[in-house]
């Protein structure tokens, strides 16, 4: 044996198992806490790392192993994809058909999503770090919550700059100003925010100077529609093209091409096998013909892995995943296909249920990849990797139970995510060859631009993005950040990114702790 050989700690260490569950039972309180009282759920990949800090600095020999950076990531791990499982992947799309009048539908549609929430993520595990989805892509709160962490670590310079930028990300909050997409500004794609905050600009700037309602037009969807079916072609591309230097290939991506294919080949299978699964259990092969039935159970199952694409894109570049919007978009399409009301219901929780955690895990690994030194030690890497994958599962069944225990008890409270009701609105309008022209003139534009930036720049997605979730304010944020990242980098030259990183990164940090702390003494503070 390689007496050398580096150790990452396990994640079913009984030490490190017992914070992972305890942080990540805190993870699903605040995450469903938030969801239905306020209608987001915060990133608590930072405070996860925060912490694990606070932990690793108690005086007793049980806590010592929590001194390890590398332990301190797969708490962060844990209590993440608590976080966004519970909220967006589990609780969300159950309170579908509670809201529509379907209460006994709640259950078999918990057992899908709670199924498709664990493909989601390992499609992700096994997909990191290739040719699609890189470690060396931004993952913007990847890099936040690995710079939060090292910077505790080590002290020097990039803690007082991670100081400095958390304070502005407070002060930039407190004024009203979203720090984190300031932040995120000098760390993702140049090329995609600009296209982000260029759709966020003109969506909540164009209407009220031309006076045309651009969202009743269904522009941002018919966008989205157009710039997603290209990143899907542009994608197949990628999966299926000749591999004509694999070895180049597997030196330079810990997850080759061929691991990547037989993951979503699988994936796509065990989402057909569960859709398949759905319409048996909830009733959906009463409503439906048999033609019909099928053809659902493969759109399902389309409309899953398309969505955990298209969103993970989305957040590799930018950080941001539009999930909520990209589910909207496949229900709109399945109106069209003429499919059942309830059998829509299904469909979008499905859907809704995919793509959340899949970018959560790839923040999740981003962090930990730089954590454990950007891929030197592959060995090392891979096991870390699997490490913060058990970690994630971890999180997850922590969410299954305690959402599987109380969302009934929300529900009957009248406490859903406010999505929720935005589907059953959309469901009963139904759908309109107004809406189909719309989508269908406006997926043209979407198209052409995600063609021509081609599919490392993700620009038609990105800027579908900021049509479907930004504001005047988002816009005008973004691309006023990116303005002084270019004028910074070009008078100081390329060394003046780090220094951006950190400085983003605590701005990242600043707005989560903020919004964190903000939105749970909501919580616990009664109204007057």
């Amino acid at each position: 044996m390689n007496k050398d050989k580096r150790q990452h700690p396990s994640a079913l260490e009984p030490g490190i198992l017992l914070v992972n569950i305890l942080t990540s039972i805190i993870g699903v309180i605040i995450g469903l806490e938030l969801i239905v009282r306020i209608g987001i759920s915060t990133n608590t990949s930072i405070i996860g790392a925060l912490l694990a800090i606070i932990i690793s600095k108690l005086p007793l020999k049980f806590f010592k192993s929590f001194k390890d950076i590398n332990s301190q990531n797969l708490i962060q791990t844990s209590i993440s994809g608590a976080t966004f499982s519970a909220a967006n992947s589990l609780l969300l799309p159950i309170g579908i058909p509670f809201v529509m009048g379907r209460p006994d539908l709640v259950m078999p549609l918990f057992i899908g999503v709670f199924l498709a929430t664990i493909i989601d993520v390992t499609i992700m595990y096994k997909s990191f770090d290739s040719q699609m989805f890189p470690a060396e892509e931004p993952w913007p709160p990847g890099i936040a919550t690995a710079e939060t962490i090292l910077a505790v670590a080590n002290k020097g310079k990039k803690a007082i700059l991670l100081i400095v930028g958390a304070v502005g990300g407070i002060a930039g909050k407190m004024m009203g100003i979203p720090t984190d997409l300031f932040g995120v500004a000098w760390i993702g794609d140049f090329w995609a925010l600009t296209a982000f905050g260029a759709g966020a600009l003109f969506i909540g700037y164009a209407p009220g100077a031309l006076g045309i309602d651009f969202k009743s037009m269904y522009l941002p969807h018919g966008i989205m529609i157009g710039a997603g079916m290209v990143a899907l072609v542009q994608a197949g591309i990628l999966l299926f093209k000749k591999q004509e230097n694999s070895a180049s290939a597997a030196g330079k991506f810990g997850n080759s091409m061929s691991s990547m294919k037989s993951a979503l080949s699988k994936g796509f299978a065990a989402y057909i096998v569960v859709a398949l699964m759905l319409a048996v259990i909830t009733g959906l092969m009463d409503d439906m013909g048999g033609l019909q039935l099928i053809f659902w159970i493969v759109f399902a199952a389309f409309a899953a892995i398309a969505s955990e694409l298209i969103v993970g894109l989305s957040a590799m570049h930018s950080g941001w995943f539009p999930g909520f919007a990209t589910a909207l978009i496949f229900l709109l399409v399945g109106m069209l296909l003429g499919f059942p009301s309830m059998s829509l219901a299904i469909l979008v929780g499905y859907t809704a249920a995919t793509g959340p955690a899949f970018s959560d895990v790839g923040y999740d690994m981003k962090a930990g990849w730089i954590l454990r030194g950007q891929g030197q030690d592959i060995e090392f890497e891979l096991d870390g990797r699997k490490q913060q994958f058990i970690s994630e599962l971890i999180g997850i069944c922590v969410a299954g139970v305690m959402v599987f225990l109380f969302a009934n008890k929300y529900f009957e409270q009248g406490l859903f995510a406010p999505v929720a009701n935005t589907y059953k609105a959309t469901i009963e309008a139904g759908a309109s060859p107004e809406i189909a022209k719309y989508l269908l003139i406006w997926a043209i534009p979407g198209a052409i631009i995600q063609f021509l930036g081609g599919p490392s720049k993700q620009l038609g997605v990105l800027f579908a993005t900021g049509l479907l979730v930004g504001n005047t304010m988002t816009g005008l944020t973004v691309l006023g950040a990116l303005l002084i990242r270019a004028i910074i980098i070009k008078a100081k030259g390329k060394a003046a990114q780090d220094t951006l990183y950190i400085l983003g990164a605590g701005f990242l940090t600043g707005s989560a702790l903020y919004s964190f702390f903000t939105s749970t003494f909501k919580l616990i503070i009664p109204k007057k």
